[in-house]
């Protein structure tokens, strides 16, 4: 697991979109959604430098929302990453959640990635509680593609995108950890003071199924990049300069595994 620290969301984003050029035969590309993110997406819209998956795939999305609910994760994939990217809307794929029948609509997604070939790199974020996708606390190791009930946590976190938490729907549907872990690469991208305890966790090492983003420690190919508000608690002893921009990232140490 190599760690890399940038200081504001533009480096953060110039950075992590090198790493995502970087990526040798980038066929498949596995997204994610959230605060996170975005400056990946912002910088690869800015220079795309002829990004262009065949497939492109989404981690998750909410169970019964009104399509084209702003909230809901194919509105904030094409408003993020498709249109941005000029990507053909027809090769981009999120789990369908209103699908008359769920569990039938999950296993075909999840055949869809393997027969695209599986992702060649994974984008990630991390829930307050660990979860990855919506793979909440106690969720399976060999689990794939799926319905999932939100943890109260989780739908606290999201109520900001809704008119309310009692509006954030209760269910989803999720790539499983065992789908995530099936990623050639995974790109773990934290920001701000609020993942500050789960990046914390996470690089403390060792797996445990109450944290599900622990999981990664088994994967052979992991990048974290965070910024300065997310690693502060973790690294608390790294200079400022060390943040000074994201040429100047490098990998710590003590969080390789």
């Amino acid at each position: 697991m190599r760690v890399h620290l940038t200081t504001t969301a533009q480096d953060l984003g110039a950075l992590s979109a090198e790493l995502v050029r970087r990526v040798s035969g980038l066929r498949v590309l596995g997204v994610a959604t959230g605060s996170s993110p975005a400056p990946l997406w912002a910088a690869l819209a800015a220079d795309s430098g002829g990004l262009a998956p065949r497939a492109v795939f989404a981690l998750d999305e909410y169970v019964g929302l009104p399509p084209g609910h702003p909230a809901g994760y194919r509105a904030v994939v094409d408003a993020t990453v498709t249109i941005p990217l000029g990507l053909d809307p027809a090769r981009v794929h999120v789990p369908d959640g209103n699908a008359p029948d769920l569990e039938l609509a999950a296993a075909e997604f999840e055949t869809a990635i393997g027969r695209a070939g599986g992702v060649d790199l994974q984008v990630l974020g991390i829930g307050r509680n660990g979860h990855i996708g919506f793979n909440e606390p106690g969720s399976s190791v060999d689990s794939r593609t799926r319905v999932v009930e939100l943890a109260d946590q989780t739908r606290h976190d999201n109520a900001r995108f809704f008119s309310s938490a009692d509006a954030v729907p209760t269910l989803a549907v999720t790539q499983g950890i065992a789908t995530i872990m099936s990623a050639r690469r995974i790109l773990l991208i934290a920001r701000g003071e609020s993942k500050a305890d789960a990046v914390e966790r996470l690089l403390s090492g060792g797996t445990d199924p109450s944290f599900p983003a622990s999981i990664l420690h088994e994967h052979d190919e992991v990048t974290v990049l965070l910024d300065a508000s997310a690693a502060r608690q973790t690294l608390p002893d790294i200079p400022s300069r060390r943040f000074a921009s994201a040429g100047e990232t490098e990998p710590h140490p003590s969080a390789r595994s």
